[in-house]
């Protein structure tokens, strides 16, 4: 059986897993979230503790895909998700506009970036954009999306970049 299905879900105190028929919900201090349960997926909840099984052995591989969506979404609704980005170039900054992020990347207009259900934006300085949120799909999608705008080229390494990436740089031509 697969080492990551066998592995238990500690459920932290404030959250509560609801197990139906062909769905799981998950819910805590930061929201809601649920995911569709395959039929030969088998989970059992005891004293706080989470474990799943397969009903027969050609379920593995979608019980271990489970027990880490169901692992990423405890997490989620207790603790949360973000990812950091950061603008590198001269002119480059973000600003919050209400809800919406406003982005200068160095184009002729700015660019607007409306933030999905579910994930928050934040700009602690002028050239760093927080992404937050309870669902890790959801805010991962968020911040792809936003350094699709300007991802960083190799040779002066502007663009937009998540905190922990590192560009690696290349050589100009010589003359």
């Amino acid at each position: 059986m697969s080492r990551v299905a066998k592995k238990p879900i500690a459920l932290p105190k404030g959250v509560e897993l609801n197990i139906q028929a062909d769905s799981v919900s998950v819910k805590g201090p930061k929201g809601t979230l649920s995911a569709a349960k395959p039929a030969g997926v088998e989970i059992k909840l005891e004293d706080g503790v989470a474990t799943l099984s397969p009903a027969d052995p050609s379920q593995i591989a979608i019980t271990g895909t489970l027990r880490a969506i169901l692992a990423n979404m405890v997490q989620g609704v207790s603790q949360g998700f973000e990812r950091k980005l950061e603008l590198v170039g001269v002119g480059y900054r973000a600003a919050m506009q209400g809800k919406d992020l406003s982005l200068s990347l160095g184009f002729s207009h700015p660019v607007v970036f409306q933030a999905p259900e579910g994930v928050s934006l934040a700009t602690p300085t002028q050239t760093e954009v927080l992404v937050s949120g309870a669902d890790k799909q959801a805010v991962g999608q968020a911040a792809a999306k936003i350094r699709a705008f300007r991802p960083p080229e190799p040779y002066k390494g502007k663009g937009v970049k998540y905190s922990d990436e590192t560009i690696i740089r290349k050589e100009a031509k010589k003359a």
